[in-house]
């Protein structure tokens, strides 16, 4: 078996097995199907290591009524072919592993099919058809924002909805998006002093360490200056490296975290700030701010002193609701943890819970 990238066996799968075989088997069937659903291939960044896991010939099917869905589920389960280009189209292995790492033959396949409501619900805890508060965007990991503008539509047939739902979640509104860009200045203000103070007191290990998280959250936010969805840590650096006005801040973040003394680790997270303040400028967003480094009080390390850019951006925002909220910004900002931002149910009673100014949200779904 040859590999072949993700998106494109997914296509072929889809175009050349599963549209012929509902076709014949459920004429007039209206639905959708695409690849929305998670995994390296839905950034076109999976390789022939991935194929041993979560892996193989899949497809996702999206139907108008729960009705229809298992009528479709029914045909497929019958019908689906045992291999395709190669690849074992079902699969041992339990109900969790999407696909498993056992190639052997079995009586699991990678086509899902569901009411197309009802997975945005479980996906996103809420349906994008019907509006997103400024509340849902914050309450949405970026990486499951990535999946679903990312992957592929395949076919279309409810009327253009799943089109729709991903040109409607392609970027924030401009009001989120100072909001969530603020949080991100002022994560980097509360950090970008300490590195030097480590380095003066000898502790060149927690230097190197507070370095790191200031170089993670300057990738996140050269990303969103970008409108481009940060992804989970995985794939964060080869997202922003392809960036095509990476290369600096690249080359700098690589000194900065680099194995020399302080004073190059200083001359690189500099080089860095500096650079990605200027892309802040270049959103229009606000007033540009001055974007070059200057001392931290008395003391001999240099700073952005980006607390400028949290004020510029916030006081730009004219949704005073939203103005008047502390800059926490969306929920994976505050939030690192796998098993709440993979499930959106919890996810959003951690966003509501830091900014109770709505009911909590009541879970019901497998998300919980």
């Amino acid at each position: 078996m040859s590999f072949v990238p993700g998106l494109t066996l997914a296509r072929r799968f889809h175009d050349e097995v599963v549209a012929p075989l509902l076709a014949r088997r459920l004429p007039g069937l209206r639905y959708s199907a695409g690849l929305l659903d998670g995994g390296s291939e839905l950034l076109g960044l999976d390789t022939a290591r991935s194929t041993d896991h979560d892996w193989g010939p899949r497809t996702q099917v999206f139907v108008a009524a729960a009705p229809d869905a298992a009528s479709v589920r029914a045909v497929l389960d019958a019908e689906l072919p045992a291999r395709f280009l190669g690849w074992p189209t079902r699969f041992a292995g339990g109900p969790t592993v999407r696909l498993g790492t056992v190639r052997a033959d079995g009586d699991r396949h990678g086509v899902s099919v569901d009411e197309l409501g009802a997975w945005l619900r479980d996906r996103l805890g809420v349906d994008p058809r019907i509006g997103l508060t400024a509340a849902d965007w914050l309450a949405t990991p970026t990486q499951r924002l990535a999946e679903l503008t990312g992957g592929a539509v395949f076919h279309d047939g409810l009327d253009g909805a799943l089109t729709a739902v991903r040109a409607r979640l392609a970027w924030y509104p401009d009001d989120v998006w100072r909001h969530v860009l603020a949080a991100c200045w002022q994560r980097v203000a509360q950090a970008e002093h300490l590195a030097g103070r480590c380095a003066e007191v000898g502790d060149d290990l927690g230097s190197r360490v507070v370095a790191a998280g200031l170089a993670r959250d300057l990738m996140r936010l050269g990303l969103l200056t970008h409108r481009r969805w940060p992804p989970y840590a995985k794939w964060l650096g080869t997202v922003f490296a392809a960036l095509p006005a990476a290369t600096p801040v690249v080359d700098a973040l690589t000194t900065a975290l680099g194995p020399d003394d302080w004073p190059a680790r200083q001359s690189g997270l500099v080089r860095a700030l500096e650079t990605v303040a200027g892309w802040t400028n270049g959103t229009g967003l606000t007033a540009p701010v001055e974007p070059t480094a200057r001392p931290f009080h008395d003391r001999p390390f240099l700073v952005l002193d980006a607390g400028r850019f949290t004020e510029a951006l916030r006081a730009a925002i004219t949704d005073p609701h939203l103005r008047d909220r502390p800059p926490l910004g969306a929920v994976d900002q505050y939030l690192d943890n796998v098993d709440v931002l993979t499930r959106p149910g919890r996810a959003r009673r951690v966003a509501a819970a830091v900014l109770p100014d709505r009911p909590p949200v009541v879970d019901s779904g497998p998300g919980a």
